[in-house]
């Protein structure tokens, strides 16, 4: 039983004091909806904060009462279990404001997502942020997990981020602070929420930036599975190596469990044909480790962040 009361919620000894209104949380919300896998169970609950400090009061609760919680942006690097997560998600969505600070500066609330920062650079007369725009995810989870595509990646735009500590506190970290790597930042191995960041591009010319745009959007349309459910590329580049190559090569182009399947167009991803269940797609992962590691004694790490309960205990 949910309760709202002077901004308390309470379900099921879950209790936390922070101002929300009706709309900005749910409860038993399925968690299919909120990734681009289109796949996973349901979360407990489910909240949206709206402005930075709603967001540092919710992590902060969350901390102080022992509730496990997992802080999602547009979904897009993440596999939720069929038995959903057992405690808070706190989407950022709500978070998604982007604005100008000077002529090559830009100020973006965690939430925003990747496309509306190209976007808004662009129209700006701002150059350095084009590779962002095919890229399905937030800013937040970009800066998370230095995203990259085309030769660019965070780390070349970065300058600081407005953090939230394990402890509910307010950080800011600059550029070295973050310390920004393949697929890694030290936002990870410090337990940070990044709440807003700042990023600095180059005075460019529209016209040109806009060209660009366009052609990294074609080149990705062509060799990317854009047109099915996934969570982009789902194993990490080994050293040396691609890992789509690997899987291509290890003969596994359009194999299938259920509902997940390989790729046809690009090996590196795996879809959602229709219907596949996380479960299918955590098997079709396994698959393909095990046959790419006795083929070319290489593991496959995944690049995709898998959570939540495995079993399908709670599906409606």
């Amino acid at each position: 039983m949910m309760l709202e009361l002077l901004g308390l919620v309470c379900w099921e000894g879950f209790n936390i004091n922070y101002q929300l209104s009706i709309n900005d949380y749910q409860l038993n919300e399925p968690l299919s909806k909120h990734t681009t896998f289109k796949v996973g169970g349901l979360a407990d609950v489910f909240v949206t904060p709206q402005n930075e400090n709603q967001l540092a009061t919710v992590l902060a609760d969350c901390q102080t009462n022992g509730y496990d919680f997992l802080v999602l942006g547009n979904g897009s690097n993440l596999l939720v279990g069929d038995g959903g997560f057992r405690g808070v998600v706190i989407s950022l969505l709500g978070l998604n404001k982007i604005k100008l600070v000077s002529d090559d500066t830009i100020h973006a609330e965690a939430g925003a997502s990747m496309k509306d920062l190209a976007e808004f650079a662009q129209s700006h007369g701002i150059t350095g942020f084009e590779f962002a725009h095919g890229i399905p995810g937030s800013v937040g989870g970009g800066v998370y997990m230095n995203a990259g595509a085309y030769e660019g990646e965070m780390k070349d735009i970065f300058l600081s981020a407005r953090c939230i500590n394990p402890t509910g506190d307010f950080v800011d970290v600059n550029a070295d602070q973050m310390n920004l790597a393949y697929r890694k930042s030290s936002a990870q191995s410090q337990g940070l929420i990044i709440a807003t960041s700042l990023f600095r591009g180059k005075v460019g010319d529209k016209g040109q930036i806009t060209t660009k745009m366009i052609d990294l959007q074609t080149r990705r349309e062509e060799k990317q599975p854009l047109e099915m459910p996934s969570a982009g590329s789902t194993f990490k580049r080994p050293e040396g190596h691609f890992a789509g190559k690997l899987i291509m090569d290890a003969g596994l182009r359009g194999y299938a469990i259920g509902g997940a399947q390989v790729s046809e167009k690009h090996c590196g991803f795996i879809v959602n044909k229709g219907g596949a269940t996380a479960k299918d797609i955590l098997d079709l992962i396994s698959h393909v480790q095990n046959v790419v590691q006795e083929k070319f004694g290489i593991l496959l790490e995944t690049e995709v962040k898998i959570v939540g309960d495995k079993n399908d205990n709670n599906q409606t």
